[in-house]
Parts: C-alpha cells; structure tokens; sequence
C-alpha cells in the first residue's frame, strides 16, 4: 500500500501512537534478543550496570523504573548467569555491581540484534512512516545536549 493510500490511523494523539510504535519495537527486540537468552528489561539493566560502574540498587531501580527488590531479584539472574558480578557483596557494604567479561561480549550481541532491529523497522526500506519516525529520533537525539 503506498504512503498517499494507507488509511490513516484511528487515533491521532501522539501518546498513543508514540505508545503504539512501542511496543512494536519492544516485541521485535525480545524476539531478537530471545536467542541471546535476553529480554528488553535484562538488557536494559545489563547496560545500566555497565555503564555506570559501582552502581547500587537503589540507583538501579530508579534508571529502570522497578523496585530495589526486584533490582535484587533481577542482579541474582544476571549473577547466576554470570554476566555481572558484585564484587563486595557483604552484609552491611555498599555493593558494587559490575560487569563481566561475558556480560560485555553479550552486550555486543545485544547492539547488533538492536541495530537489526532498527534497520528492519527504521532503515530505509521499512515503512515510510516509520522511517520518518526514526530520522526524527535521531535529529532529535543527535542536537540534544
């Protein structure tokens, strides 16, 4: 269906369409990430973790928008999976989350399943619409700061 001839969407406000476009995005990176044994949410946490080394739980939670429990519960995965370690895990210290070697290698994995991603639904042979949405992004992102 060409751009001129696609029906227009049902509900115009942006929130929802921003929200819309989401989750689509949301659903083709876990399926992406998915033979990484990674969701949207472990990444996330995994990148928190490594780029801002000594981070605590508390800061943790605050970044992903999940209680300091489930930072807990979520650290413990990712522990056990060994791609993070807490290096001074004691009763009564601070911790001090970082991650591992095999944590960074797949962090890597995880970027280049992301730029798949963004190249199937914003690269220049994805929907006109898309497109546009993804050029914006990037303009946006690109002046900021």
């Amino acid at each position: 269906m060409s751009e001129t001839s696609r029906p227009a969407p049902p509900v115009t406000n942006v929130s929802i369409v921003v929200l819309t476009l989401a989750h689509q995005v949301e659903a083709e990176l876990n399926r992406a990430l998915a033979p990484l044994d990674l969701t949207v949410s472990r990444l996330g946490l995994l990148a928190h973790i490594k780029a801002v080394p000594g981070v605590s739980f508390s800061d943790l939670a605050r970044m992903s928008g999940i209680t300091v429990q489930s930072v807990h519960t979520a650290v413990k995965t990712l522990e056990r999976a060994g791609l993070v370690r807490d290096s001074s895990a004691r009763a009564g210290s601070a911790s001090v989350i970082e991650v591992t070697a095999e944590g960074a290698r797949l962090l890597r994995a995880a970027q280049e399943a992301a730029d798949q991603v963004d190249e199937h639904l914003f690269g220049p042979d994805s929907d006109p619409t898309r497109r546009r949405v993804g050029e914006a992004i990037r303009a946006a992102f690109r002046t900021a700061g």
